[in-house]
């Protein structure tokens, strides 16, 4: 086995969920602290929306997911038990690095120059740990 699956052409990852408490308050905290577009509000009806966010050009929407029931609740902020869940990609490090803190963006850490790019970790409004990375020359 050479550990390589056939390229299926034609897919791509469109779009990823992430489980939140609440749409109007998440839509203006990706919106206003990062910077994402609205692409799709839709009314599902019985209180469900299709919130679709994206971050700029290309790549995955985000799509938020209002938390049903107790056990999802539980997991909003924390859905890889602490991991980084997300990885916000950029051209120009400095610059988003500087206008997330001026949003009023929570950092871990001071940015950090790997072999991979230059990263840094932030927290959304619920706790979910993301990397702001500026990838190294490919």
């Amino acid at each position: 086995m050479s550990g390589k699956a056939p390229v299926a052409p034609g897919r791509r990852l469109a779009t990823v969920a992430l489980v939140v408490a609440d749409y109007d308050e998440a839509i203006a905290w990706y919106r206003d602290r990062l910077g994402f577009s609205l692409a799709e509000d839709v009314d599902l009806g019985e209180g469900r929306r299709w919130v679709t966010l994206t971050p700029g050009e290309g790549g995955a929407s985000l799509l938020l997911a209002r938390a049903e029931g107790e056990r999802q609740a539980e997991r909003v902020g924390d859905q890889t038990g602490g991991r980084v869940v997300m990885f916000l990609e950029t051209d120009d490090f400095a610059r988003d690095h500087r206008a997330m803190l001026d949003r009023g963006v929570t950092f871990h850490e001071e940015p950090r120059h790997e072999a991979y790019g230059t990263v840094a970790v932030f927290s959304d409004l619920y706790g979910n740990r993301w990397d702001l990375i500026e990838p190294a020359s490919r």
